[in-house]
């Protein structure tokens, strides 16, 4: 099944009202909303205003021969995406965008000091997340040294990828072809997974959906062509690992945050953060001195970070675990999860991340669908 979404007008309407909204709200809210919004606008303009369809950059003599690849590579992706996996069929993820800087976004991550709840922020028409993107990472310092100040543990994250739901036509950056083969498909079929289903007021379901798709289809992709695509086992396993190791010490936290007296949960959060540190170094020695998570655990290891990995991985084994249930069947697994994007969120907790209600409730879900 092919499933088209075209939308041009309606994202031009979507910005007319945007833009609207700033120019009312430059007299009736505070300025630093207003600063916000503007950012978001401007940053995403600059995106659009500088695509230029794959075709064209392929098609021109002077592409070099490393670009060309990963734009061929895309290309195939993105037909295989909308042919095999089910996902949207539009004009995302046909064009590209050389932004000349690693990163499109920064995203700034917060919590309180004594908790993995996030702070949310809420938009309009994708809801509330659990983050706020920044198109200049000036800003995103600035918004993170005001939470600091609140006394909130930051976390700031490079993004290369974002999705705007199908409401404009997503290029593909250079920020994206950075990454090995496998990884640029997987981030493709992520975002464009967010155009099929999106749940308003819940990061962690679509972040956790859009993982879980994903994966699974960068295997059947690799799988459609043993021959020249291959999934390596051991960054599979690598990374398994290590996102098994960060969910594990955010539970620890949060039980260690549910009792006790301010100081006595102060200490305990140092102790866990140490012996974090310390079980990384044995995982590190596991899989044979590999350093690729090391930048990641140097900087700004706090709630906030550990909160950022739970929003992407929280309820991937959810995820997986449905899809498996329907023996692989893509469209099935779509209205399965489509089902619940009309529950509330505690539901979608207790169904796809509750260990003790989980299995029964997928078992009930996936036998009614």
């Amino acid at each position: 099944m092919r499933m088209t979404i075209a939308r041009p007008a309606a994202a031009r309407r979507f910005l007319r009202t945007v833009l609207l909204a700033l120019g009312v709200a430059g007299t009736t809210s505070a300025c630093s909303s207003v600063d916000y919004y503007r950012q978001a606008v401007g940053g995403h303009l600059h995106v659009m205003l500088k695509r230029e369809a794959i075709e064209k950059v392929l098609a021109r003599p002077d592409t070099p021969a490393p670009l060309r690849r990963k734009l061929e590579l895309v290309r195939a992706a993105r037909e295989f995406a909308s042919s095999t996996l089910g996902l949207p069929d539009n004009g995302s993820y046909r064009s590209y965008t050389d932004l000349g800087r690693p990163y499109v976004v920064w995203n700034v991550f917060a919590t309180p000091a004594l908790s993995l709840e996030p702070v949310t922020s809420c938009f309009v028409f994708v809801g509330c997340l659990n983050y706020r993107g920044y198109f200049d990472p000036a800003d995103a310092r600035r918004a993170g040294d005001r939470l600091r100040q609140s006394s909130h543990d930051v976390f700031i994250g490079g993004v290369a990828a974002y999705s705007t739901l199908g409401w404009f036509d997503d290029p593909v950056l250079n920020t994206m072809l950075v990454w090995d083969d496998n990884r640029i498909v997987e981030v493709i079929f992520h975002e464009l997974a967010h155009q099929r289903v999106y749940a308003p007021d819940d990061s962690v379901f679509n972040e956790s959906f859009a993982t879980a798709l994903a994966q699974a289809g960068v295997a059947r992709w690799a799988a459609a062509d043993p021959a020249s695509r291959r999934i390596d086992p051991d960054r599979v396993q690598r990374d398994a690992a290590f996102y098994a190791l960060l969910l594990t010490y955010r539970t620890r936290l949060e039980a260690a945050f549910a009792d006790g007296d301010d100081a006595a949960k102060r200490a305990r959060k140092l102790e866990l953060f140490d012996q974090l540190r310390a079980d990384y170094a044995r995982l590190k020695d596991r899989f044979g001195g590999y350093t690729g998570y090391d930048d990641w655990m140097a900087t700004d290891l706090n709630n906030a970070k550990l909160s950022s990995v739970a929003t992407y991985h929280d309820y991937v084994p959810g995820f997986r675990s449905i899809l498996a249930r329907t023996n692989d069947d893509f469209e099935r697994f779509y209205t399965i999860v489509e089902a619940m994007t009309s529950w509330t969120a505690e539901r979608r907790r207790h169904c796809l991340g509750d260990p003790t209600t989980g299995a029964a409730c997928l078992d009930e879900l996936v036998a009614t669908h």
